[in-house]
């Protein structure tokens, strides 16, 4: 299913995007002020906006963190779940993540890991299979997504999907709670791909615009979860798109947890040798 949609891509590079991690599984079966209002709860309606849009700023002065994802989808009557974990740098805008696919549909096998390096511009997959060497990287430019890489790689980029919410056009402090050993204050509302597109840093203004016509809707529900510090410790978001075989759209549900603020991120990107050039099999 995402994989027909992802056949939509603009340029070549969206061959490539029909053997991301999506086709697999479905295709089987600003400044201080902000930070002020975070620690005081910001419950009214434009003080909770206020906080939501500026979470995005919040992890770039934590610098890094952990991140923990979870991407799932219905097909076929079963719903199926894509799980990944690994670490992201908010300054740089890389990120390393080790994504799990779910069990083969006959339950007979067990798929490999999959390795993904994040960075702006493009997502590398490494034990991506479907004729690809296991010791070579699959690049795909994100720039020619018709979901901006928000659903293509089974995982939504942590600072994608933090910058998606300075977007948000309504939200309600629904309350305070504890999240994994920390006091988070917990804030449900609606963003706009449009709106988070012209607000977001350079490298997530072409992906983010290109989610908000590729979607079957530019809006986009979520719940946020801040410490008091601002910073994201948790975000669900919801899209839908058009599968071409379906008249109802498709729902996914993102999840991102984001933990060990401060860790230390050492990415590498692969060399052009180490890139395949080859053709990617169908699947």
């Amino acid at each position: 299913m995402a994989g027909r949609v992802l056949r939509r891509g603009r340029t070549g590079d969206a061959v490539v995007a029909l053997g991301a991690v999506g086709c697999l599984v479905f295709g089987g079966v600003a400044g201080c002020g902000g930070r002020s209002g975070a620690a005081t709860g910001g419950s009214s309606g434009s003080s909770a906006v206020a906080v939501v849009r500026e979470a995005a700023d919040a992890l770039v002065d934590a610098g890094s963190s952990k991140a923990r994802t979870s991407m799932e989808m219905a097909t076929g009557g079963t719903r199926v779940t894509i799980r990944g974990e690994g670490v992201y740098d908010y300054r740089k805008r890389l990120g390393r993540l080790k994504v799990l696919l779910p069990q083969d549909p006959s339950g007979t096998s067990m798929r490999r890991p999959i390795t993904e390096l994040l960075a702006p511009g493009a997502l590398f997959m490494k034990n991506r299979g479907a004729g690809v060497p296991a010791d070579k990287w699959v690049r795909v430019d994100t720039g020619t997504l018709s979901d901006g890489n928000l659903v293509t790689g089974g995982v939504t980029d942590p600072f994608a999907a933090a910058e998606l919410l300075r977007g948000t056009r309504s939200a309600t402090f629904v309350g305070r709670m504890e999240l994994a050993g920390a006091e988070v204050r917990h804030y449900r509302g609606t963003a706009d791909l449009h709106e988070a597109a012209r607000a977001a840093s350079d490298a997530n203004k072409g992906p983010l615009g290109a989610a908000a016509t590729g979607f079957a809707t530019a809006e986009v529900p979520f719940d946020v979860y801040l410490d008091d510090e601002g910073r994201i410790r948790k975000v669900r978001h919801r899209f839908s798109f058009m599968n071409g075989e379906q008249e109802k759209p498709v729902a996914v549900a993102s999840t991102t947890l984001l933990y060990d603020f401060g860790t230390p991120v050492d990415v590498r990107l692969p060399e052009p040798a180490d890139i395949y050039a080859g053709r990617i099999a169908e699947e």
